[in-house]
């Protein structure tokens, strides 16, 4: 039996994303979401129009997406409630995120050069991407309480680069599913393909105050 429900956030479970972006100084940012989805080789972001990513990227038009696996969970773990927008946005600070600006070396991982791109590729990362900004979708636009702050980013990947532990078998372009063991964030909490793996820094932060007016606007 269901029962109609109101919750804050609707984070059934995706991948967890490290993004790769350059600062005005030249500076490397690396920023973990999991508002993502592929369709071929063309990424669908969603982040704040706030962000210090979402900035670099309007600037830019480049990034690199990183795809932890569930080994680099405590190095994710490290990055969660930072950001490196000085000052913090209002709603990140309600939050309790801080600013920090050397985002790879509190997580411990190493950037590398891209082949294609300025931003930097996360070494520890059995996937990394680079990507090219296509387009800039608004979210919430019809909302005169959200217009502006919510950015859906369509990225143009162009160049994978695979662990060669994830491959299959004599193959150089495809994935084994039984190798690669994506790190996944659930209802902000960390997860691999079973059960919880991590506790979640994410996880201190009350679900309410992810909670937007869409959920209060409905008809």
């Amino acid at each position: 039996m269901h029962t109609i429900s109101d919750p804050s956030i609707l984070y059934f479970g995706t991948p967890v994303v490290l993004v790769g972006t350059i600062n005005e100084d030249g500076a490397h940012n690396l920023a973990p979401i999991s508002s993502v989805f592929w369709l071929g080789w063309r990424s669908m972001i969603g982040i704040s129009a706030y962000s210090k990513t979402a900035q670099n990227l309007l600037r830019t038009k480049q990034c690199t997406l990183n795809l932890p696996s569930v080994r680099e969970v405590e190095a994710v773990n490290k990055l969660a409630l930072t950001t490196g927008s000085d000052p913090v946005p209002e709603a990140k600070r309600l939050r309790g995120y801080r600013f920090e600006p050397n985002k790879f070396d509190i997580a411990g991982m190493k950037p590398l050069p891209a082949d294609l791109v300025d931003a930097p590729l996360v070494a520890e990362c059995p996937v990394q991407m680079e990507a090219a900004l296509m387009g800039i979708h608004p979210v919430a636009n019809e909302s005169e309480v959200q217009r502006g702050r919510i950015l859906s980013l369509e990225l143009k990947i162009l160049r994978v680069h695979l662990e060669g532990a994830i491959l299959m078998d004599g193959s150089t372009n495809r994935v084994d599913p039984d190798k690669w063991r994506p790190l996944i964030m659930s209802f902000q909490q960390f997860y691999g393909l079973g059960p919880q793996l991590h506790d979640s820094k994410l996880g201190t932060v009350p679900e309410e105050r992810y909670r937007t007016p869409d959920i209060e606007e409905r008809p």
